[in-house]
């Protein structure tokens, strides 16, 4: 029985764990945070062992508990340091590192309805539900955040990434 659960508490590390610490980095954009974030959602779901309705279910509980925890950790008097970035990233191409450095020049409520948006390939209404925000105001800053990317990838003379 033990073994059953160990297992299948595995599975679900390998199955979510990539989301989790790809949206992580991207809000914290420090390694060393990531994976402390990593580590707590998963201790979350070890402890509250929720029962997922459907793969979209369990998908939206990891992304909303990780923005929660996220959100921790930029509450921490402690997190007024800052921590150069490391090169060994999440991501499969330079492109997608070059794409995300553009990406860490936007506000949060910007860069995580992108990210979710695009990565995850999530729609604005379940982006609205883990984030906490309605359809309309997430489709709002999809719009504003792709008219700020575009100004930034312009002024970078990128426009074509």
């Amino acid at each position: 029985m033990e073994e059953e659960k160990r297992q299948r508490d595995e599975e679900m590390v390998a199955r979510q764990g990539p989301r989790v610490y790809r949206l992580a980095f991207a809000q914290l954009r420090s390694k060393a945070d990531a994976e402390d974030v990593f580590q707590e959602v998963f201790l979350r779901y070890v402890e509250k062992e929720p029962a997922f309705e459907s793969q979209e279910h369990e998908k939206a509980w990891f992304l909303r508990v990780t923005l929660n925890c996220c959100r921790n950790v930029w509450r921490a008097p402690w997190h007024k340091r800052h921590v150069p970035l490391d090169e060994s990233l999440p991501f499969e191409t330079r492109d997608q590192w070059g794409l995300h450095q553009e990406l860490l020049k936007l506000p949060p409520k910007y860069r995580v309805v992108l990210h979710l948006f695009y990565w995850e390939d999530l729609p604005a209404a379940e982006i609205g539900r883990i984030t906490g925000a309605k359809p309309a105001a997430v489709r709002q800053r999809l719009k504003r955040a792709r008219a700020m990317m575009k100004e930034i990838l312009e002024e970078e003379g990128l426009q074509n990434v």
